[in-house]
């Protein structure tokens, strides 16, 4: 089906309580909704999410926006959307970068030629291999006490039994006890992870990640800048404990490098990072060629987001390390009529025709704004 409208609206949903990163506080997530529409009438809707304007990377909502309407759109509009690697493939090579706008309009592309088929978008990537993931929860609030009860909370709710804590604001070495006082907390109940944002130059990074490894810690993410490469192979090649490359990954071209030089042991998977679906699926290939393990990440998207990278993850064979795909659980609203199911430590793969969620419309009017 060939694609008549595209359009775009920046959403700003609110969240439960305040998420705590290195670089941001979120109180707000900013999301962006793209809609194609086939000559049918038929719609297909994609999204990435961003996290605090301009300090995590160089896309902003507004440039996301605007370089979509401007650059991306007149190279969409007429063409064939069951031809989405080829469309994808065509702006590609006439924009240069941009990863979230293309990831935001390949998604809407994707999920219009799902429609048109009446298939979930899994079936177009191979077929489902898992009808559910599992599930981290990020501990945020920067409260020892408060974190230990919300990870005994979902422990208890049988919704969450991975954690993840964000741990490069601040002294870390008190970052490090606040971690390992969690760990003692919840003991061998749970998984506890660590993502360092960047923040650690290689020094710091040493000493905290030996500390967290004798403590019993899973997994530290990016503790180095994503330019630091070869510190990253350093520290993946001295400890034991995991080191997942994520900020690393900016390109397929980053991914094989990090590949090649064992930069990271475990990759996270982030649609946004590297344009799309389609070179996600084929970041997964490179790490499982080159032996390295995988993590479903997330920008900490709404329930559609959630849906279009759970559609994706469901058709990789082995994601050892699980998904991160709560970003729904952080909302006090939603954007769809149904909700993403979260039972038993997993997310629920969403059923139906595309990503299988149903929008709704008059909670984009309501949260949305043009820039």
């Amino acid at each position: 089906m060939n694609i008549r409208s595209l359009d775009v609206v920046i959403v700003d949903l609110p969240t439960i309580r305040p998420h705590k990163l290195a670089m941001h506080t979120i109180v707000m997530q900013t999301i962006i909704l793209v809609r194609v529409t086939g000559e049918d009438g038929l719609e297909g809707w994609g999204e990435v999410a961003t996290i605090g304007g301009a300090s995590y990377c160089a896309e902003t909502p507004e440039a996301i926006k605007m370089n979509i309407e401007k650059y991306i759109k007149p190279l969409v509009i007429g063409r064939n959307a069951a031809h989405f690697d080829a469309i994808s493939y065509t702006v590609n090579n006439h924009v240069v970068g941009n990863t979230f706008a293309k990831a935001a309009v390949e998604a809407a592309v994707i999920e219009l030629a799902a429609k048109t088929r009446g298939v979930s978008v899994h079936e177009l990537f191979g077929g489902q291999i898992h009808d559910s993931l599992p599930v981290a929860w990020t501990l945020a609030s920067g409260e020892t006490r408060r974190d230990i009860e919300e990870a005994k909370e979902s422990l208890h709710a049988k919704r969450h039994n991975i954690f993840k804590l964000k741990i490069g604001m601040g002294d870390p070495k008190r970052n490090v006890d606040h971690v390992l006082k969690i760990k003692e907390a919840v003991g061998d109940t749970a998984s506890i992870r660590v993502d360092v944002n960047q923040a650690w130059d290689e020094t710091t990074a040493m000493y905290c990640i030996e500390a967290l490894e004798d403590g019993g810690i899973d997994l530290i993410e990016q503790p180095l800048p994503a330019w630091n490469k070869e510190g990253m192979s350093r520290l993946a090649s001295r400890f034991k404990v995991p080191i997942m490359a994520d900020e690393s990954l900016g390109s397929l071209e980053e991914v094989y490098q990090v590949a090649k030089h064992r930069s990271g042991n475990v990759f996270s998977l982030k649609p946004a990072n590297v344009s799309g679906l389609t070179a996600t699926k084929k970041v997964a290939a490179i790490a499982e060629a080159a032996g390295i393990s995988l993590y479903g990440g997330t920008m900490i998207e709404s329930a559609l987001g959630t849906a279009i990278c759970a559609h994706l993850y469901s058709t990789i064979p082995e994601m050892k390390y699980g998904t991160e795909l709560f970003g729904p659980l952080l909302f006090t609203d939603t954007i769809t009529t149904n909700a993403i199911v979260y039972e038993e430590f997993q997310l629920k793969v969403p059923n139906g025709p595309g990503y299988g969620m149903e929008i709704d419309v008059e909670k984009i009017f309501h949260y949305g704004r043009d820039l």
